[in-house]
């Protein structure tokens, strides 16, 4: 379970990550030939970018050559020191720059709400889209809808021989995780509902989110995806995983299963945020028994590798400040969709056990 538990792509040295809090001013810089919203374009791509320069050059170079053109791109830059912002002017490309590091949700947010698009999609700095990608992005979320995202094949980067991503999901023990990581990437080729989509590379169906709610800020990082997706999920929205949207992507290639302080207790810390916020009290009761399992078996995991005193902490600020979350409220008209949501845990269950199981065998 070790690469499991945190979700997020944590790739905190490259870009998103640095805990500075809310930032205060913002400055937009447009190119005049790309206008974000420009009219006919369907989706605008939005980049989160915090001291990413060295990833700069090949990501736009891999959208530079999609063969589907109807899309812009747009770059939220959270006050980057390395150069970063010097080479988005130079480059000319259309960006915001942040005062301070919002973390992954605010940027993100700036970004989609400056688009004009039927259609956001969010990519991580550290990412070489394949040259399809865009276009079967957008066919994907076309189907129907319903659809509120839509999360892509996303691939090692430096280990193309295996997966990084093929959608998040959750459990019944309250584990949020990436579905295929470290598994063969020839397979994962069949499209399929997931719990959520990974916002490292995924498209969204832009008026959702008014209705939804964005990003949310107190996440900072980690999970912030897994719960808009569950929002969506309550709504009776759908996210599906598209296999012909691949992606390669640095993160996972180069963290692997690494853990730090800061990680450990912010994503404990959202994990209970992730509970309180989506679930009525009575799913909340049903499931109580599985979720502290649940963070039993994690605290042994913590423990064994010197974290145990920063997931508690994280547990503990979750557990004082979950009150100030903006709680989803209850609707009887979505009781059906409760009903498919706890089934969705068990399966998602039943998922991670078999998927942890054949990457330990595989390791014999």
């Amino acid at each position: 379970m070790s690469d499991q538990n945190n979700r997020q792509n944590s790739d905190q040295n490259n870009h998103q990550i640095n805990h500075q809090g809310s930032h205060q001013n913002s400055r937009q810089h447009n190119h005049p030939h790309r206008r974000c919203g420009r009219e006919g374009k369907k989706a605008t791509v939005v980049i989160p970018n915090y001291n990413g320069l060295s990833f700069m050059e090949p990501c736009f170079k891999a959208l530079e050559l999609q063969i589907c053109r109807d899309f812009e791109v747009l770059v939220v830059d959270n006050g980057s020191t390395d150069g970063s912002v010097e080479w988005l002017k130079d480059q000319g490309v259309t960006s915001i720059f942040l005062d301070s590091n919002t973390g992954f949700s605010g940027a993100v947010n700036r970004g989609i709400r400056a688009a004009s698009t039927p259609y956001v999609i969010l990519l991580n700095n550290d990412t070489e889209p394949d040259c399809h990608y865009v276009g079967e992005m957008i066919k994907a979320i076309e189907r129907s809808p319903r659809i509120f995202s839509v999360s892509s094949k996303m691939i090692q980067m430096y280990h193309k021989e295996l997966m990084d991503d093929a959608g998040d999901m959750y459990s019944l023990l309250g584990w949020a995780f990436q579905r295929g990581v470290g598994r063969s990437s020839a397979g994962y080729n069949k499209a399929c509902r997931v719990f959520s989509a990974c916002a490292g590379a995924a498209i969204y169906r832009r008026k959702i989110f008014d209705e939804i709610g964005y990003f949310d800020e107190m996440h900072f990082a980690y999970l912030e995806d897994t719960d808009v997706g569950y929002r969506a999920r309550i709504a009776g929205y759908d996210n599906i995983y598209c296999p012909s949207a691949v992606v390669y992507h640095v993160g996972s290639g180069t963290s692997g299963s690494k853990y730090n302080s800061f990680k450990v207790k912010l994503a404990a810390r959202n994990n209970v945020y992730l509970n309180y916020k989506n679930m009525p009290a009575l799913q909340l009761a049903v499931n109580l028994l599985p979720i502290m399992a649940g963070i039993a078996v994690k605290y042994m995991f913590f423990r064994k590798i010197g974290f145990a005193k920063d997931y508690v902490e994280g547990l503990k600020e979750g557990i004082a400040t979950a009150g100030t979350c903006r709680k989803v409220p209850y609707d009887p008209r979505h009781l059906r969709n409760y009903f498919a949501i706890e089934w969705e845990l068990l399966t998602g269950t039943l998922i991670y056990l078999y998927e942890f199981t054949a990457r330990q065998i595989a390791k014999l």
